[in-house]
């Protein structure tokens, strides 16, 4: 089994809680649709038997360097969007779990050079899949400032995205914005320093979604993953914003990101999916100490029912 830059690629948050939740059955068939650094996949395959199969999905080439060497193991390197197309490339009908640990991985926010953070001046990239062409310079520069202020508004739930938008478009008529630095110069001023941290985290979590149309994904995902599930089977999904737990929760709901539940004849709610704890749940002090970045946790579980 490789383990080469688990440790330090990304430290599984929840990783009892969320396996736990899958109710793992030693002959059934799983997928983990974000690997990363392998934590939840090798928790999953150590409850499997010999029968049990497992497939890891991310669409980033890093997450590679710690593929495991498991004959029950399938990796995939594609965007967990795809998880219908892949489940029929690989002949599988029907899954009994599919896992989701949605946060950015500590690896990418650590590593200088991807550009997810705003503690490295680097080039403003931001993909996830480093094999797309659009990054964050592409975004920051192209798009218009009505389309430059949705971004912020929606995805980084900033009060000031107009003027935000307003403040780059000014910024990048005079030269282009290529850099975290650059970004970072442009918008900081409009800043307090007591808050400061805090809204450019939104003003990268907004650019990061965009260029990696998230949202979009998320929802081809868990729409795939209702069809792929078996009656019965589970679905368990670590979200860390308001953005994506609000989709993720309608979806287990009601079965649609909108959380528009539908009605039988007689007036009865008629949903795919039953929700495992219907009180979300987080990680512990113990938890949040060893690794901060777990704090914003929200573990949500649902099960597979049973067509009428």
């Amino acid at each position: 089994m490789t383990t080469t830059g688990q440790e330090t690629y990304h430290i599984p948050v929840l990783l009892k809680q969320s396996v736990d939740g899958l109710a793992i059955r030693p002959d059934g068939t799983y997928v983990d649709v974000t690997f990363g650094g392998g934590g939840h996949s090798r928790e999953i395959l150590s409850r499997l038997g010999q029968g049990g199969r497992l497939l890891g999905f991310d669409q980033d080439a890093d997450a590679e360097r710690n593929i495991v060497d498991d004959p029950r193991f399938t990796f995939v390197r594609s965007n967990f969007r795809y998880l219908h197309n892949f489940l029929r490339y690989h002949g599988i009908q029907q899954v009994d779990g599919v896992l989701a640990d949605l946060g950015v991985s500590s690896h990418h926010l650590d590593d200088s050079e991807r550009g997810f953070s705003f503690r490295f001046d680097t080039a403003l990239d931001m993909r996830m899949n480093q094999r797309a062409a659009f990054t964050a310079a592409d975004l920051v520069n192209t798009y218009d400032e009505e389309q430059l202020a949705n971004v912020f508004y929606l995805y980084g739930e900033l009060k000031n995205s107009r003027k935000l938008a307003s403040v780059l478009v000014k910024a990048r008529a005079s030269e282009k914005i290529t850099t975290v630095g650059g970004l970072l110069d442009a918008v900081k001023p409009l800043f307090g320093p007591e808050r400061e941290k805090k809204e450019l985290a939104k003003v990268f979590q907004a650019l990061r979604i965009e260029v990696n149309h998230e949202m979009d994904a998320l929802k081809e995902m868990l729409q795939a993953a209702i069809q792929a599930l078996r009656p019965g089977g589970r679905l368990a999904v670590i979200t860390y914003h308001s953005l994506e737990d609000r989709i993720v929760k309608n979806v287990m709901k009601a079965g649609n990101p909108e959380g528009k539940a539908e009605k039988d004849f007689f007036g009865r709610v008629s949903t795919p999916l039953r929700q495992v704890n219907n009180k979300v749940i987080v990680p512990d002090e113990e938890e949040i100490r060893q690794n901060p970045r777990s704090r914003s946790a929200k573990l949500r579980i649902a099960e597979k029912t049973v067509p009428a």
